[in-house]
């Protein structure tokens, strides 16, 4: 079975709350779940909400259909209520929308009276309407109790004995009551793992041994910046709070200058200011690693909505030209592993690697079996100055067969570090000669490219080696299109994903030109207006796809609506 649950409401009416509380109920009995968000940019007010898919079976993009609709303002039901499966139920309380509604569809639970007669705050209605949505599933409430103890560690016991009997109130209340309630989920195994695409990114960080980050709060990237702050002390990362995005990047390349990994995060925006970082990384050969969260531009745009429009952006960004790697992961699994590779890329060619992701992503939680970090590469990698040990003659711009030169630590050797943001020799000194100027450019971009290109994986291909249709996609629209092929193997349809996006993988491990090529159509699917990643295949490879699926509004796609649009 597959059920999806959506809370409503305004901001500030712990939706999130309540969201969150489901999906880690969920996951601890077993279940698979997939969340997402939509929100709008204020602090109160405005329509919300949070929408949970759960299932005895993997799910990796959200459905349109609702099979429940918890309702905490008048907007949700007006706005939602169409949603709704034949079956489907609408929870609210009336007491709180000033208003009652019959018919079957409706169920009236009085979220504050439960919350008030079991001597709890009248805030803790989220704690009974979380109760009430299990009590309706015939689901456990045994999980909630730690999940309310781990929210509310900071209070007393008194207080979180109250919770918990709100939270019975709601699941009694709303078993006893919910004459139409017939769900059959049961959770198919033991407890899994539940994980965001921040989180994920910022555990990729924490497993390369990043030691410093530094951003200027952005959504949706400022819960990496979060996370890894409220981990700081354990794992020994420095976490800046920057003026600007300006500071954040050469902080971030300065702490990397003195020898530790280091990353920065922002949004398009943010991004705009950092381009002349960039370009200084690129110059001085400066390893970094960019977390650039994506969101509809130009300008502000939609602060809290999702897009794929900052490909290009992040791959003509900076002045000159240099080498860069770019990556888009497309789901927790993957951003935990290829932020990683980030840092061990970032550093092996002393270059700037971005980590794309989105809003969607970025806000979206996974349930996963887990995960190991023992093959995330080179996280046990530290720059320490050892390659130049015996050197006597050191300069940092050395040129060498691969472009890559010797990085000496400042203070860490008896060398001095010589580098510059002009043109500069190999020991780091300005100069203003062409041969010279030839020389490093052909170091910097052509020598340092032909190494990069072969640590770079071939796109994932799911689904028959024979298909007519073959969908493109790259980074968060992974999982939709996945569950899309899955979901119509009569159509003979495949999916080609790239997560390593730039450089383009080379031919030799998998010839993926070969796949679109005998296919008789080829489908682009893309959350952004122009087909940003169709326009870099047919640039990088001389292919053209044969059709694409845009969407641009700031909403990703539906399993539903991909579906009818093929």
């Amino acid at each position: 079975m597959d059920y999806t649950i959506k809370i409503g409401g305004e901001a500030g009416q712990g939706i999130q709350t309540v969201g969150d509380a489901l999906a880690r109920v969920f996951s601890r009995l077993g279940c698979h779940v997939f969340t997402s968000q939509d929100y709008e940019s204020r602090i109160r007010g405005g329509h919300n909400f949070y929408q949970i898919r759960v299932s005895d079976r993997p799910v990796r993009a959200p459905r349109g259909p609702l099979d429940i609709l918890v309702a905490f303002d008048r907007a949700s039901i007006t706005v939602h209520q169409g949603e709704l499966v034949e079956q489907g139920i609408i929870v609210y309380d009336s007491s709180q929308l000033k208003e009652s509604f019959s018919g079957s569809q409706f169920l009236d639970v009085p979220f504050v009276k439960l919350a008030t007669d079991a001597g709890a705050k009248p805030i803790a209605a989220n704690t009974v309407a979380t109760g009430a949505i299990l009590g309706m599933l015939g689901f456990s409430i045994d999980p909630l109790y730690d999940i309310i103890t781990a929210l509310l560690k900071r209070k007393d016991n008194e207080t979180r004995e109250q919770n918990r009997r709100a939270a019975v109130a709601g699941y009694e209340y709303a078993a006893k009551n919910c004459g139409r309630c017939a769900f059959t989920l049961k959770p198919p195994g033991g407890a899994k793992m539940l994980m965001g695409g921040n989180e994920a990114i910022g555990l990729g960080a924490l497993a390369a041994d990043c030691r410093f980050y530094s951003a200027y709060p952005m959504t949706p990237s400022t819960g990496i910046m979060l996370f890894l702050s409220s981990r700081a002390k354990d794992y020994g990362i420095i976490v800046e709070q920057a003026e600007d995005e300006i500071a954040a990047i050469n902080m971030a390349l300065g702490a990397s200058f003195a020898g530790v990994r280091s990353m920065t995060g922002t949004s398009g925006g943010g991004f705009a200011l950092m381009t002349e970082g960039l370009s200084l990384a690129a110059m001085t050969e400066t390893p970094i690693v960019i977390a650039l969260a994506q969101r509809p531009g130009p300008a502000t745009g939609l602060p809290t909505k999702t897009e794929q429009a900052d490909l290009l952006f992040a791959l003509n960004a900076g002045h000159g030209e240099f080498p860069r790697v770019i990556f888009a992961p497309g789901d927790p699994g993957q951003a935990v592993h290829l932020t990683a590779k980030a840092f061990d890329l970032s550093q092996k060619h002393q270059i700037p690697v971005f980590v794309m992701t989105d809003q969607y992503l970025a806000d979206t939680q996974w349930t996963m079996d887990g995960f190991s970090v023992d093959g995330l590469p080179m996280r046990d990698w530290r720059m320490d100055g050892k390659e130049i040990d015996g050197v006597d003659d050191y300069r940092r711009h050395a040129f060498t067969p691969s472009g890559v030169s010797p990085f000496a630590i400042p203070g860490k050797t008896r060398h001095v570090v010589v580098t510059d943001s002009d043109e500069h020799s190999e020991a780091g000194h300005i100069i203003e000669d062409g041969p010279t100027r030839k020389k490093m450019v052909e170091k910097r971009l052509f020598l340092k490219m032909d190494s990069i290109r072969k640590d770079i994986s071939p796109p994932l291909f799911l689904g028959p080696e024979e298909a007519e249709t073959v969908l493109v996609s790259w980074g968060s629209t992974y999982g939709v299109v996945r569950e899309v092929v899955e979901a119509m193997p009569e159509r003979k349809m495949a999916m080609l994903h790239f997560s390593e996006v730039f450089p383009l993988p080379g031919l030799e491990a998998f010839d993926y030109l070969d796949v679109l090529k005998r296919a008789k159509r080829t489908v682009s699917i893309e959350m952004n207006a122009t087909g940003q990643f169709a326009r870099l295949l047919r640039y990088e490879t001389g292919y053209s796809v044969t059709d694409r699926v845009l969407r641009y509004d700031g909403r990703p796609f539906l399993v539903e609506e991909l579906m009818e649009e093929l």
